[in-house]
């Protein structure tokens, strides 16, 4: 132990630095009042593309952000090189709040939620009608999904010189929801205007199995930046996954796109079970006869009657109660 004489004062005595420097660390932080605004385009293993002015612009993720994620769709504050050219980096300081925000869970029984996207408007659903066969249930969840991040959603039928498209209208077209059909040809000669139209002025988030169509549809939209595109497996029936990141994608200069990967599953995990009776507006004015707390699958539920007399499809129903059962299954866990 190191001694000190009487007379010594604090000139004298001698602080060991910490470890960590003898700098004492500070709450404040810069305000960065001269950061430029940027969109987010795509996200790949930490590497953040931002549109910044009229250029691209590659910036990691200060570290005052803490655990804040950045996603695609966001609106940030950019510093740093913002010169976008080859090996230059940015910072992103700030995420500012967020007017939407789409989730998803791996399935129902996971707790870990997915941010898909960030500030999208709409959410288009791309199905194709053959090779794969539709899945109904799948559409359903997306629904669900939709409404409850307050997305307008928008049905995208694919295919359709496989397959009709009006057994599966049948069910969709009294929600009200907005649907477009496409064929094969059009969208490979890039005649997808009907589907331009409906897109114009909002930022679309296009989600679906692979091997429906939806980046064929993407690159038909947006020609000058081709992504990759896959077939569909001939034993599986399923579709191989080529994009592996979601990838936002200037329409005209009031209108986005974003494609996403391919997604096996749309789990619902972060939905609370009271609103998915919100996705199915044909069965939802039924539940008026339903008693107080009724779980929508107990025999004095009034949508049974409901259904029985023509106002909604039986496999609308069934659909509701598989999703309702698997929240019940994760609530009682």
């Amino acid at each position: 132990m190191r001694r000190y004489r009487k007379d010594s004062d604090e000139d004298d005595i001698r602080i060991r630095p910490g470890r960590r420097g003898s700098r004492p660390r500070s709450s404040i932080r810069p305000k960065h009042e001269d950061a430029a605004e940027g969109f987010v385009v795509t996200v790949d293993r930490g590497r953040i593309t931002c549109v910044v002015g009229d250029h691209e612009v590659t910036a990691m993720k200060a570290r005052e952000l803490g655990r804040k994620s950045v996603v695609v769709g966001d609106s940030v504050a950019v510093v740093g090189d913002l010169s976008g050219d080859e090996g230059s980096l940015a910072r992103i300081v700030r995420v500012h709040t967020r007017r939407s925000v789409l989730r998803r869970t791996a399935d129902d029984d996971d707790p870990y939620e997915r941010v898909v996207v960030a500030n999208a408007d709409q959410l288009a659903v791309v199905t194709a009608l053959a090779d794969p066969e539709p899945r109904p249930r799948m559409i359903d969840r997306c629904l669900v999904a939709a409404y409850d991040a307050g997305l307008e959603p928008l049905l995208v039928l694919t295919k359709s010189d496989l397959a009709p498209a009006e057994p599966l209208l049948r069910t969709y077209r009294p929600l009200g929801v907005r649907h477009v059909v496409t064929t094969r040809d059009t969208l490979a000669t890039g005649g997808a205007e009907e589907v331009r139209e409906l897109l114009k002025g909002r930022t679309t988030v296009f989600v679906g199995h692979s091997g429906v169509g939806k980046t064929t549809l993407v690159n038909s939209l947006v020609p000058g930046r081709a992504r990759a595109t896959g077939a569909v497996n001939a034993v599986t029936g399923r579709g191989r996954h080529t994009t592996t990141s979601a990838l936002a994608l200037p329409l005209d200069a009031e209108s986005w796109v974003i494609d996403t990967p391919g997604v096996r599953s749309f789990g619902l995990h972060h939905v609370d079970p009271s609103r998915v009776i919100h996705a199915f507006p044909d069965l939802e004015p039924g539940t008026v006869g339903c008693p107080r707390a009724c779980s929508h699958d107990e025999p004095d539920c009034a949508l049974d009657a409901w259904v029985a007399e023509g106002h909604a499809e039986p496999a609308r129903l069934n659909s509701l109660r598989r999703l309702l059962a698997t929240r019940e299954r994760r609530e009682g866990d």
